[in-house]
């Protein structure tokens, strides 16, 4: 059994559909359908782009050139992450890259090379697309922490500011912050975990099950791959705050206002 291919005309019925949620967001003057739009375009040259590439790594199957491609994967996603909870880059993106790395390629390793160890053990087939689905995730969680974290404390500047003036260290001062953040990153990934099966099918599963797998087998790779994903969103939201904190304030113990985008 074979996947069915989608040909041009199948692809262009499922792009017809925007035209929905755009009306929606045109008639509610959200200011979304713009940035919608482009999004859209951006996804599908870059799906295209690197579903031309993937195909030469897979036949190549080189292991440096499937490391190399999954260093950059960890970069953009670390870059994504200071952009998008709203912090500069400069200042906060060696952090942020060692803690997304170190998480993400601890639990990669263990899911391939360990649990499944494909022959050779560096398979792009495994490799590259498992790391991509561990990494998008962490990368997600990431983002609520950082954001999370850096604003709850400027928001809350009093209270923080009375745990430094009774004695606490910027580490014990942190402290809510840090468990409210987890709490927030964590929440998302939680919640899927607990309805999966019963509200929905999840992507990995019903792409296997498309591509011939058998349901018992699919179900294996898809609970391996949400454990896989809470432990490096776990691992990687715990790492970047601890290593963010050292930098994102000053020797007073006050939050940096530089590391804040304006």
């Amino acid at each position: 059994m074979s996947t069915r291919d989608i040909n041009l005309t199948q692809l262009l019925i499922i792009y017809a559909m925007l035209a929905v949620p755009a009306a929606i967001l045109a008639v509610f003057r959200t200011g979304l359908v713009r940035r919608t739009l482009i999004a859209i375009v951006r996804m599908s040259l870059q799906l295209a782009l690197v579903g031309l590439y993937l195909q030469y790594v897979f036949d190549l199957n080189n292991p440096w050139l499937n490391v190399a491609w999954f260093l950059v994967m960890v970069t953009v996603a670390s870059a994504n992450v200071v952009h998008s909870a709203n912090l500069r880059t400069r200042a906060l993106l060696p952090m942020v890259l060692i803690g997304i790395g170190l998480s993400t390629s601890c639990v990669l390793a263990v899911f391939v090379f360990a649990a499944l160890r494909p022959q050779p053990f560096y398979d792009a087939r495994y490799l590259i697309p498992i790391g991509g689905m561990i990494l998008g995730n962490c990368m997600r969680g990431n983002v609520i922490s950082l954001q999370r974290f850096f604003s709850g404390i400027r928001e809350n500047g009093k209270e923080y500011m009375s745990s430094l003036f009774m004695g606490a260290t910027v580490t014990e001062a942190v402290r809510p912050w840090v468990r409210r953040s987890l709490t927030a990153a964590l929440s998302p990934t939680v919640s899927t975990m607990a309805t999966m099966g019963i509200v929905s099918l999840p992507g990995m599963m019903t792409g296997q099950i498309l591509g011939g797998s058998d349901p018992v087998t699919a179900v294996k790779y898809q609970t391996a791959i949400m454990v896989a994903i809470f432990v490096s969103v776990a691992m990687g939201a715990w790492l970047n705050l601890a290593l963010c904190t050292r930098v994102g304030f000053n020797e007073y113990g006050m939050v940096r206002d530089d590391i804040f985008r304006s």
